[in-house]
């Protein structure tokens, strides 16, 4: 009904129609791809861990004494921990957990034929193996950490050793699909090149300490070794309330059964600390990107609103003659919003073509993943609302104008 007078008048204010498009296309093509960043962020920082992050707590001692039987004084070290009010259970580490990115790794293969294949590709791509994190600690860690057993069992006591390689291993089911996809992976015989370890349990979900990409993040791999190092990190499970507290408790029970031993505050934390001291770059930037897109549309709806307040200025005795001839308020009402609408698909339009070629500079320059073409009309909706909003109190003063005081400031 109003589309011919509407772009009537636009083609007599082009520079300025041109100008509020443009600014709705570059917001629309921005803040397409900066949704799309801070949702890749959010996924990244929520990846699970397969640990009982909320009831666990760290803390890390490193002997100073000479000649000490590191393994006598771990399990002194975790009848103290373990006797502290509070603490469901604790083990120790030897410095490995999962986001401290402290990790270490090793080729493993389904087979020695494996192995050979990777040599040959002078790659483990394509050759059936894979690099996994690996875990060891002392009895109860399986427990300690919470992880959840799939299949299988736990490490029987004599299994764990406190020099040289393991013969058994838990694994994670990601780890198990990779190395046997199509069978089962319980009981079979991996190979690292020297000795063949055998797959006793798997467990659900277990996050590598640095994360590399989607696709080998669960790749981890826990085996029955004893710290042997001087430096060791404890890791004690109680409820989420207590973990403070029973830090430092846990400092002053490891002082008081050996005061010859550095315990540093720094590594003293919760699991909470070491998971978002992890991610804190990330949770920077996503605030970044958000306050920027924020930001932006505040100032496209500032345009909008301003055009139209300046049109609407303009158009003064316009909007009276038609009043005067039987245009209602609500009439003028959807004149302007109809014209806002225009101008808001047009740079929608142009936005979408801009969202995608935004996206593919991206992919080049920093691979980011391909944009989703849903967030396209999902931007489209926000733009067309945040457009309607901005021009709404504008409108309504057009329509509030009477067509006597209209036709009085000819």
């Amino acid at each position: 009904m109003q589309i011919r007078p509407i772009l009537s008048t636009l083609r007599h204010h082009k520079l300025t129609a041109t100008l509020l498009t443009l600014q709705v296309a570059f917001t629309c093509a921005i803040v397409c791809n900066v949704a799309f960043m801070v949702a890749k962020r959010v996924q990244r920082i929520s990846v699970p861990t397969g640990i009982a992050e909320n009831e666990l707590s760290v803390i890390h001692s490193v002997g100073i004494g000479k000649g000490e039987n590191m393994q006598a004084r771990q399990t002194t070290d975790l009848a103290a921990l373990r006797a502290i009010p509070g603490v469901r259970s604790a083990a120790a580490v030897s410095y490995s957990l999962p986001l401290n990115q402290n990790e270490s790794s090793s080729g493993i293969c389904p087979s020695k034929q494996a192995l050979d294949r990777a040599i040959q590709l002078n790659s483990i791509d394509g050759s059936g193996c894979v690099q996994p994190a690996l875990y060891d600690g002392t009895p109860g860690l399986v427990a300690t950490l919470g992880l959840h057993l799939v299949a299988g069992r736990d490490f029987l006591p004599g299994e764990y050793v406190s020099e040289g390689k393991p013969a058994v291993a838990i694994v994670t089911r990601a780890l198990a699909e990779k190395l046997y996809p199509g069978r089962p992976a319980l009981g079979q015989n991996m190979y690292d090149g020297d000795n063949f370890i055998r797959i006793v349990g798997i467990v659900d979900t277990l996050l590598r300490p640095a994360l590399r990409k989607p696709g080998v993040d669960g790749d981890s791999m826990i085996w029955p070794q004893r710290p042997d190092d001087t430096g060791v990190t404890y890791v004690l499970r109680s409820a989420p309330q207590d973990r403070q507290r029973v830090l430092t408790a846990a400092e002053a029970a490891l002082l008081q059964a050996n005061p010859n031993r550095i315990v540093d505050p720094q590594q003293m934390q919760t699991y909470t600390q070491i998971r978002r001291g992890y991610f804190q770059r990330d949770t920077t930037m996503i605030g970044l990107l958000i306050a920027s897109a924020l930001g932006l549309l505040f100032v496209t709806a500032l345009g909008i609103a301003g055009l139209a307040n300046f049109w609407v200025q303009q158009r003064t005795r316009s909007i009276g003659i038609r009043r005067a001839i039987g245009a209602t308020r609500g009439d003028i009402l959807h004149y302007f919003q109809a014209e806002n609408f225009l101008i808001v698909t047009a740079g929608v339009a142009i936005g979408a073509l801009l969202a995608i070629g935004l996206n593919l500079l991206l992919m080049t320059q920093y691979e980011l993943p391909r944009l989703p073409l849903w967030y396209l009309p999902v931007g489209a909706l926000a733009l067309w609302a945040l457009g309607q909003l901005s021009v709404l109190s504008p409108a309504r003063r057009a329509a509030a104008v009477q067509p006597v005081v209209a036709t009085r400031s000819v």
